[in-house]
């Protein structure tokens, strides 16, 4: 609740209060000007140093955490790209064996279809030539019956003759 109502940490009020507690340790302390000045700049020195120290060090271990983070970045990299490349190669090689399985079973399968073309061919010139049969039966029959009724236009009506494979018409 702290934290939320001034938007800093516990360790830094703590660090705080012993900045201002140390601060005026020093300056009600049974000792005169000169020398709590003397004291003062002499812990500011010391204090200083050591801020610089490890602000160096501090420096270093981020200088190699981000080395070391390119570092481990870059091996990732290459072997994400090794992984990619050996994907690849893979999914070519399948893609090969499965385009040469495809032309294998269409060259098997050709002479087969070939050959159910060749016979429906033939079943359907037979069934043309005896249809072609029948037609020119009835059309000869039809010639004769018509060359009979020119020569016998003067004689009796004769009663029409069934054509041969038609179905019989109906009475009126």
């Amino acid at each position: 609740m702290y934290e939320d109502r001034r938007g800093g940490s516990v360790f830094g009020a703590f660090l705080l209060g012993g900045l201002i507690g140390a601060a005026l340790g020093l300056l009600f302390a049974p000792r005169s000007g000169k020398e709590m000045r003397d004291l003062i700049a002499e812990k500011s020195g010391e204090y200083w140093g050591e801020a610089e120290d490890f602000y160096v060090v501090g420096k270093e271990k981020v200088t190699d955490a981000v080395a070391a983070g390119q570092q481990t970045a870059s091996e990732k990299g290459e072997q994400l790209r090794s992984k990619i490349d050996e994907a690849r190669g893979r999914l070519q090689d399948q893609v090969a064996r499965s385009a040469s399985s495809a032309k294998d079973k269409i060259a098997d399968t050709t002479p087969a279809v070939i050959g159910a073309v060749d016979k429906a061919a033939d079943a359907a010139k037979t069934g043309v030539g005896a249809a072609a049969g029948k037609a020119q039966d009835s059309l000869d029959f039809v010639a004769k019956k018509a060359t009979a009724v020119d020569d016998s236009a003067d004689a009796a009506p004769v009663p029409a003759a069934p054509i041969p494979g038609a179905s019989p018409a109906p009475e009126a």
